[in-house]
This record gives structure tokens, C-alpha cells and sequence, in this order.
């Protein structure tokens, strides 16, 4: 049976994110040396109107870097909205906009972090997916610490 033919309605234009998506990234940030990681990206069916979401990094020896997890939904046409936690006691509220069309699927996103009191200070984020068939490529920005909103990540990554 296909997965997307069990998915709640609202999900149809995303069925193409479902998954596992595993690749390369390098990162950068005036506040930071630029680095090399391994990314992988796991988007999950749960039987509700969202999909579960798992992001975690890997340095070039296998270490663990960073984790996220949180839920898409689109709420409406056209409309993302991605709500995440981290482990460094930040939360994202995101909201954007899905494109789906043919084999194309973009979400864009800007958020609202709001941290705990132990957290490093990130103001606002932006975050981009865009996944051609079986290869997703995703770009982050951050307003942290101080800095305006800069490129810190992008990965490439194909379907595992």
C-alpha cells in the first residue's frame, strides 16, 4: 500500500517528505569556525493531521552534535507552520508557506525562538527545505548572540 494513500487529507502536498533523508552539510557563523557534519532527517506518519519530525547531526567521526524534533503541519492551502525543541533550550514556532508541484516540494519558514533561561540567546531563525524527488537540500539562519539574521547550514541530502 502506498503511505501517502493514508495520510490525512491536509498532508497530500508534503507525502513527498516522508522518510528518511541522510547527507552532507558544512556550517558557518561569525561567532563560530566553519564545520563539516553528517545530517539526518526523518519525517514520520503518526495517523493524526501532522507529521512527526527528527533532525540530528553527526560530526566527521560519528559524535553527536545536535538533535531537534518537533511536528509539520499545514494547516491550510499553501500554509506551514513546523514546531520544534531542541535539547539547548530553545523552542521554534515557525510559519511559512508549502509549494508543492510535480516532484517539488519547498517549505519556508521564519520563527519566533523563544528560549529557556540557561539557553543561548536566538532571536529569529529561517529555515528552507526543498525536496526534487529523492534529494532534499535545506538552508538555516539565524539571528543569535548578538548577530543579525546570517546563513549558518546547509545540507544536501538524498532519501535512505
Amino acid at each position: 500500500m502506498d503511505p501517502a494513500s493514508t495520510l490525512a487529507p491536509n498532508l497530500a502536498t508534503v507525502a513527498a517528505l516522508l522518510g528518511t533523508w541522510r547527507g552532507e552539510g558544512v556550517g558557518s557563523y561569525p561567532t563560530i569556525e566553519p564545520f563539516t557534519y553528517t545530517e539526518e532527517i526523518t519525517f514520520t506518519d503518526v495517523g493524526k493531521p501532522f507529521l512527526h519530525y527528527l533532525q540530528r547531526t553527526f560530526n566527521p567521526a560519528g559524535a553527536p552534535m545536535h538533535t531537534e524534533t518537533g511536528y509539520l503541519r499545514i494547516p491550510g492551502d499553501g500554509i506551514a507552520e513546523f514546531v520544534l525543541a531542541q535539547p539547548t533550550g530553545q523552542t521554534e514556532l515557525c510559519e511559512g508557506r508549502v509549494i508543492a508541484e510535480a516532484d517539488t516540494v519547498v517549505l519556508e519558514f521564519d520563527s519566533r525562538v523563544v528560549g529557556s533561561a540557561t539557553a543561548k540567546t536566538v532571536e529569529t531563525t529561517r529555515r528552507r527545505y526543498e525536496t526534487v524527488g529523492d534529494r532534499m537540500v535545506t538552508t538555516f539562519a539565524m539571528a543569535a548572540v548578538g548577530r543579525p539574521l546570517t546563513h549558518h547550514l546547509r545540507s544536501d541530502l538524498r532519501r535512505v
